[in-house]
């Protein structure tokens, strides 16, 4: 029996609140099962199981999936679409009230890779849970809206380029792998989807202060069609045109033509 079967047979009701469009095109899963290069010794964290296409995928190539599904009513289908498979653990609760270090206390792995088709809504807190409790991550996979994916993959210069760009960038390399057209999810969204790599970074940019560093951004931009010279009055604008004069900038230019790197010198100068 396949998956839509299995969900009808079970009166499974689509609830938009939680963003549910399931994926089950098997090249785009296979495609993107093979972006992280899961091993037996990866441990994956899935975030949003659905109709678990993507999480019997998974656990082929992985030797744990530890997934998190919000929507109880799944526990039905999921448990007969999921019959056989071993090594999937299916903790039902909101993913972003979970002590992570805890639940992965249960296990052993020598790595974490993170794989999930999230709902455009909850993709920044998800991701920012990881960079906030320190949870070692190699590799964050995510399927999100397209334009989503823009904004975390966006170079300087380009208007998706803002204040979150930055502070997912000096955690990861990000590079959008591929477009996944809407045609392909059931039910059907209204936009198509994109593909994210976040791959943990070996070097992170020298910073003398974290804090001063990504305030200095989020107010760089809090204005996006203002210079920095009417974002940052509250700083020293000499002190910060001095380290833009050294990339033939000034402060009349706005915060989207800076790069990260330029942001930790002008922050370096002011600590």
């Amino acid at each position: 029996m396949n998956i839509k079967e299995i969900l009808n047979e079970n009166n499974f009701v689509f609830k938009k609140k939680f963003g549910q469009n399931f994926l089950l095109d098997q090249n785009i899963l296979n495609n993107i099962t093979s972006l992280g290069d899961i091993t037996k010794n990866t441990l994956v964290i899935e975030i949003g199981v659905g109709a678990a296409a993507l999480t019997r995928k998974l656990s082929e190539k992985a030797g744990v999936v530890l997934a998190y599904e919000i929507d109880t009513t799944l526990k039905e289908p999921l448990s007969e679409i999921l019959e056989g498979y071993n090594n999937i653990n299916i903790i039902y609760d909101d993913f972003l009230n979970r002590n992570i270090k805890e639940d992965l206390k249960n296990y052993k792995y020598s790595e974490i890779m993170v794989v999930a088709n999230l709902p455009y809504y909850i993709t920044t807190p998800i991701i920012t849970k990881f960079i906030d409790e320190e949870i070692d991550v190699e590799n964050i996979i995510v399927m999100v809206q397209n334009e989503v994916a823009d904004r975390f993959s966006a170079k300087p210069g380009s208007k998706s380029y803002n204040s979150l760009t930055i502070f997912l960038n000096y955690h990861f390399d990000i590079r959008k792998a591929f477009v996944v057209s809407r045609n392909v999810f059931y039910p059907k969204p209204n936009v198509d989807s994109a593909v994210v790599v976040f791959k943990k970074k070996s070097n992170k940019i020298k910073l003398n202060n974290k804090e001063l560093f990504f305030k200095l951004v989020k107010d760089a931009f809090v204005q996006k069609r203002k210079t920095l010279k009417n974002n940052l009055k509250n700083y020293d604008l000499n002190k910060i045109n001095e380290v833009l004069k050294e990339h033939n900038k000034d402060i009349n230019i706005r915060a989207e033509n800076i790069t990260i790197e330029e942001f930790a010198e002008i922050s370096n100068s002011l600590n």
